[in-house]
């Protein structure tokens, strides 16, 4: 559905994409993830055919974006920072983005009230609240009946209820429709319970893109205790970080779980813990791999 291929930017002398490769599949929640200045918004002005790529190519259903009505009119972007026109109630965008997008559904605008319903439709939305505002940003949307969905920090300033009745409705929507949703987001928490596959960018680039599931099998957290000390594990493995508190190493490592576990058990430990890492905690240590500014982290 999404097809970035070798995509570069630079403003002045900063290069702000460095060669961009990523894949998103239809019908996919992909959750994209990086530090500040990592190139996110940058990549997703692309996407949205906002911003023309230096080298490169985007590809959306097949089809180059920037400059492209028809492919624009499949896309719907709700960003960090929200626009509205001064004055414009929620009735007076509804109609905006009703001349703007042809599959705009009035009647599913209607049914969805009830989902919003500290909204008044007929107050200014610059008077509403950041929360609110992000709540009618939704509601549009959705309306909109869009085929692709791109949130840059879509849930920051809602209450927890409306986080859950936000994400309720994206996946409701991706099931219904296979509407295909990229997310760029810092709250890993939230992305690691909505995503099917995680792109992690650095330095403008996607330095590693798996699904959610493999990304979480090939690394994991094991707690070991040995009479003989420290553990050693084969070449095959790469422990990316050691800890220890007295006899007991808390060993983060890339690789099999299971057969690292194993090897594990041929030291005859006293004892042997493999525990799975959160999406958080993968990219706090793929990060450090990466030298980020990461000095010390207590698990």
């Amino acid at each position: 559905m999404i097809e970035v291929s070798g995509l570069y930017k630079s403003f002045d002398k900063f290069k702000a994409l460095n060669g961009v490769n990523m894949h998103v599949e239809k019908g996919n929640i992909y959750g994209l993830v990086g530090p500040n200045g990592a190139g996110k918004s940058t990549l997703i002005r692309h996407l949205t055919g906002v911003y023309r790529a230096d080298a490169g190519e985007i590809l959306i259903d097949g089809q180059p974006v920037y400059e492209n009505r028809a492919i624009k009119e499949k896309i719907v972007c709700i960003p960090d920072e929200l626009f509205y026109f001064l004055q414009a109630d929620t009735l007076e965008m509804k109609r905006f983005y009703k001349g703007i997008y042809k599959n705009f559904d009035e009647k599913l605008f209607e049914r969805m009230k009830d989902y919003f319903p500290t909204i008044d439709v007929k107050r200014s939305i610059r008077r509403l609240s950041k929360g609110m505002q992000k709540q009618v940003a939704f509601w549009l949307a959705i309306c909109c009946k869009p085929e692709v969905l791109i949130l840059d920090e879509p849930v920051d300033g809602l209450d927890p209820v409306m986080r859950r009745q936000v994400w309720s409705i994206l996946m409701s929507e991706v099931a219904e429709r296979e509407m295909t949703v990229l997310v760029s987001s810092h709250n890993l928490r939230e992305l690691e319970d909505v995503c099917d596959h995680v792109g992690i960018m650095h330095k403008g680039q996607i330095m590693i893109e798996r699904s959610l599931s493999d990304l979480q099998g090939n690394i994991s957290k094991i707690q070991v205790a040995c009479a003989s000390g420290v553990p050693k594990l084969p070449e095959q493995f790469d422990v990316i970080h050691m800890s220890n508190t007295g006899r007991v190493y808390t060993l983060i490592v890339k690789g099999d779980p299971k057969e690292a576990e194993n090897y594990l058990l041929a030291e005859k430990p006293a004892v042997v813990d493999v525990l799975p890492l959160t999406l958080e905690e993968i990219f706090i240590y793929e990060m450090g791999g990466a030298d980020y500014e990461i000095k010390d982290i207590l698990f």
